[in-house]
């Protein structure tokens, strides 16, 4: 059974940063698996933030946070992470994990994702 569980949202400052864990269980990352991060804000659509393919380390970002976040992974603890820095206002939202098997260049289609974590809520606020 596979599961994803987040971890590390609270309340920052603007400029400040946060790191978000999603422990993985179930499967192995040492095999091909495409790891989201999105982000769903109130009132709006949720939308891909980043991603990491677990075999070779390929990472995608949004536009919106090229620069200020980076995805990796420790295939040893099952773990992928997003290191937030600068954060905004905006960046504010309940951050969910996902994991699949979809090919580097669809990464931002949360429909393409069969598995989700409960999602951890990060508050960008003064």
């Amino acid at each position: 059974q596979v599961q994803l569980v987040e971890s590390g949202g609270g309340l920052v400052q603007p400029g400040g940063s946060l790191r978000l864990s999603c422990e993985v269980s179930g499967v192995s990352l040492d095999y091909y698996y495409t790891i989201g991060w999105f982000r769903q804000a109130p009132g709006k659509e949720r939308e891909g933030v980043s991603c990491i393919i677990s075999t070779d380390g390929s990472t995608y970002y949004a536009d919106s946070v090229k620069g200020r976040f980076t995805i990796s992974s420790d295939n040893a603890k099952n773990t992928v992470y997003l290191q937030m820095n600068r954060l905004k206002p905006e960046d504010t939202a309940v951050y969910y994990c996902a994991l699949d098997n979809v090919h580097g260049s669809s990464w931002f289609h949360d429909i393409l994702y069969d598995y989700w974590g409960q999602g951890t809520q990060v508050t960008v606020s003064s």
